[in-house]
């Protein structure tokens, strides 16, 4: 009995250890897509999603904070118009050959009561760094069903000026800088 109390207690403190220390997580690329709407002369909007990314998030719930670090494949991105695709990553906005063809996003996540709420981070985009806080509409965790490791999931929004980051297109006919920014992100935790 004695032994058995305390191979329990064993087990109890190794797994409180365990849900203490931080967990870092895996970006799913294959349920992760940035996607974005961009205004088209006042007229209309375009939107696009980006269809290559990999990265990682950390979590630490004790400490109530956490870390992102997302790779953005601009090369991957996907309007649903081949010619607009090549358009967007050639010399006249992305330039992937000049400027290369990953966008980064790296932050700090502010948790409350446990989730995550925001994500105060930089954007690395077309050569130029600048903050941008993602807001947290949702978040969530579960035990992956196939995997049998946590599986967390978010929406996140932002909205920023494309011209802080060099790229006017379309500025002169009337289109309006701002970008709107939804992410749907899924990522498992690592072995």
């Amino acid at each position: 009995m004695k032994i058995s109390s305390t191979l329990f207690a064993a087990t109890l403190f190794a797994s409180g250890l365990a849900g203490a220390a931080p967990v870092t997580y895996d970006i799913d690329p294959h349920h992760t897509f940035p996607s974005f709407e961009a205004d088209h002369m006042g007229i209309s909007f375009w939107r696009g999603k980006i269809n290559k990314n990999s990265g990682k998030v950390t979590l630490d719930r004790e400490a109530g904070q956490g870390t992102v670090d997302i790779a953005i494949d601009l090369s991957s991105i996907d309007f649903g118009e081949d010619l607009l695709n090549k358009w967007a990553q050639g010399k006249d906005f992305f330039d992937v050959k000049k400027h290369g063809k990953t966008a980064r996003y790296t932050g700090t996540l502010s948790l409350a009561g446990g989730a995550p709420t925001e994500v105060q981070g930089q954007l690395t985009l077309h050569g130029v760094t600048k903050p941008l806080t993602l807001k947290l509409n949702r978040f969530k965790c579960i035990p992956h069903p196939m995997l049998k490791r946590e599986l967390c999931g978010a929406d996140a929004s932002a909205t920023f000026n494309r011209e802080d980051f060099g790229l006017a297109a379309g500025k002169d006919y009337g289109f309006s800088m701002d970008v709107g920014l939804r992410i749907q992100v899924e990522a498992v935790a690592a072995k």
